[in-house]
């Protein structure tokens, strides 16, 4: 079984300050160097069959991180202590030689994972059948779109299956064909023990293979827990600009609010409503509802935007929309006005529970300037009392005709 324990480690790179500088610290034994540490401190611990992903801003110290855990690159201070078999995808392509054909590139880079060449050959067919390439594997790699390397290292690297995965986001430049093709191996690999380290932007990845998320942000892990609420922190940090702050609370439910933005708008209240004007909190499936905001502007805005997005309980989209796509203009707002919005819609939804994150902003999103984002601004349930049975996020009755 994997297990990956990484004790305070840190990473600097030394920067002279001239062409020469090298060689007189080397004659003389003196730094001439500063140093620019781009991880500091990092320390966390992967158990056997335990999904992480890593998440941060670019910059941050994903992929150097991932380069000092597979030991293609030293760290500074701190070790790294591995239990068993890793198979890593790092960058495109890592380890081809662009003048070999990908048949040879396979065998090359399988050896390089620990396999010997007969169990390469033995692999070799269902290498090729996963990356569909086709004639190409007989052909020079320097051929290759990109696209096609991703494929064929995805699949040499997954050959056999490893006790430790690691993946950056290599797997972004694929087409969603084979993106969804390498995530269900990904998660046939977890079901079966497999550890996996994930280095994603994509917030569904993130929340439907890891059971645990790890923020980096300037080389220090900010933030170790629930997918869900480090990916709410992530959003919130992406969101802020300079007059802006990132909140976090727990709710009495347990669950983890973040919100942020400059506060020159906020919403003052969020309810759900039934067909009698009521709120409420459990809701059958189909049925009218209306989402009801109520917006406070504290200072003069030239324009502004309301933004909402359902979520079920892992924090997954399930509908967003805001005033701006909807074609809902406010502009030339005053301080102290009141704005009330009212948005009508079928709950077309499965059954579970749902929350709503809200958004005060201009242009079509968040990061244009951000007055206001807060999570969990809203939760309720979604219960079957009078439909069929049914399966999965969306409630779609079909009609159907019968014929003999």
């Amino acid at each position: 079984m994997g297990t990956l324990v990484v004790a305070n480690v840190g990473k600097a790179y030394k920067r002279y300050p001239g062409k020469w500088s090298r060689a007189l610290e080397w004659i003389s034994g003196r730094p001439r160097h500063d140093k620019t540490w781009v991880l500091r401190d990092i320390s966390f611990s992967v158990n056997p069959g335990e999904a992480v992903g890593i998440i941060g801003v670019n910059g941050a110290g994903k992929s150097t991180l991932l380069k000092i855990i597979t030991g293609t690159t030293q760290a500074t201070t701190g070790s790294v202590s591995i239990q068993g078999r890793v198979a890593a995808l790092l960058e495109l392509g890592m380890g081809f030689h662009p003048d070999f054909t990908g048949r040879q590139n396979v065998f090359t880079a399988g050896q390089l994972l620990g396999l010997r060449a007969d169990e390469i050959a033995v692999c070799m067919p269902a290498i090729e059948a996963f990356a569909e390439i086709g004639d190409y594997i007989d052909q020079p790699v320097r051929m290759y779109s990109s696209g096609m390397q991703i494929r064929l290292a995805f699949s040499v690297a997954t050959a056999v299956r490893p006790d430790i995965l690691i993946v950056d986001e290599a797997l972004s430049v694929g087409d969603a064909y084979f993106q969804h093709k390498s995530f269900s191996r990904i998660r046939e690999f977890r079901e079966q023990g497999t550890t996996l380290l994930i280095v994603s932007h994509d917030r569904s990845s993130i929340q439907s293979l890891c059971g645990r998320a790890i923020l980096l942000e300037r080389g220090f892990v900010i933030k170790d827990g629930n997918p869900e609420e480090v990916m709410d922190f992530y959003n919130a940090i992406i969101a802020e600009k300079e007059n802006a702050t990132v909140e976090v609370r727990r709710l009495e439910d347990g669950r983890v609010q973040t919100s942020s933005g400059t506060g020159e708008a906020r919403v003052e209240s969020i309810a759900l409503l039934n067909e009698d004007d009521e709120a409420v909190e459990f809701i059958n499936v189909g049925q009218s509802v209306q989402l009801k905001v109520e917006i406070r502007i504290h200072a003069d805005l030239p324009e502004l935007v309301f933004g909402y997005m359902i979520k079920d309980r892992l924090g997954q989209p399930v509908f967003g929309t805001n005033t701006h796509h909807l074609g809902v203009d406010m502009r030339h707002l005053a301080k102290g006005d009141r704005l009330t919005l009212v948005f009508s819609f079928p709950a077309n939804i499965g059954l579970g529970s749902y929350s709503v994150s809200t958004a005060l902003h201009v242009a079509d999103t968040h990061l244009a300037a951000n007055y206001e984002w807060r999570d969990l601004a809203l939760m309720f349930n979604v219960v079957n009392l009078n439909r069929n049975q049914f399966v999965g996020v969306s409630w779609i009755p079909p009609q159907v005709e019968y014929q003999r």
